[in-house]
């Protein structure tokens, strides 16, 4: 006999549209780009490697936001709660990951953190991945209800974040 299965707690929906997710998402960025005052830059022989690292994970970021931003066009919010009668978008960059925006915001965050070779900017883009993952779990939980489709979506489209990693 096996014990009962426990339902899925749901995540808080912080406001009506998710006001407080949004709120928590600035002030981690606004942390993490503040950081850069903390950290004494890539120093030595290697330091080319890492302007070169962090410059790539930037670019491959920002080349997200944009993929992701324009996949999403008029339905494009900060809230967690997609916008009313926007359809679900599965093609382009949202064939290979559900969430691109944040997963390029991690990349454009751990890129800045190793180029300005802050341990406190990783530090909080560590923070920020966990953060993503609990919002894109209420925003995933909101899609169900409004997308009957979206469960395939999610099975099909295995990847949170950054294609074939997360």
């Amino acid at each position: 006999m096996g014990s009962p299965q426990r339902p899925k707690a749901e995540l808080p929906q912080l406001g009506r549209r998710g006001g407080g997710w949004v709120a928590v998402q600035f002030v981690l960025l606004v942390a993490i780009a503040a950081s850069a005052l903390l950290g004494p830059g890539p120093r030595g022989a290697l330091a080319w490697l890492a302007y070169l690292a962090g410059g790539a994970l930037l670019g491959l970021g920002v080349v997200m936001l944009v993929a992701g931003g324009a996949g999403l066009g008029s339905a494009l919010t900060p809230f967690p709660a997609p916008r009313a009668g926007e359809g679900l978008r599965t093609s382009g960059v949202y064939s290979l990951v559900r969430h691109p925006i944040y997963g390029g915001v991690l990349l454009v965050a751990l890129g800045w953190s190793v180029v300005f070779a802050t341990p406190v900017g990783l530090a909080l883009t560590i923070l920020l991945g966990l953060f993503f993952e609990l919002k894109s779990r209420r925003e995933e939980h909101l899609l169900e209800q409004i997308h009957p489709e979206y469960p395939e979506y999610r099975r099909r489209t295995r990847r949170r974040f950054i294609p074939h990693l997360w």
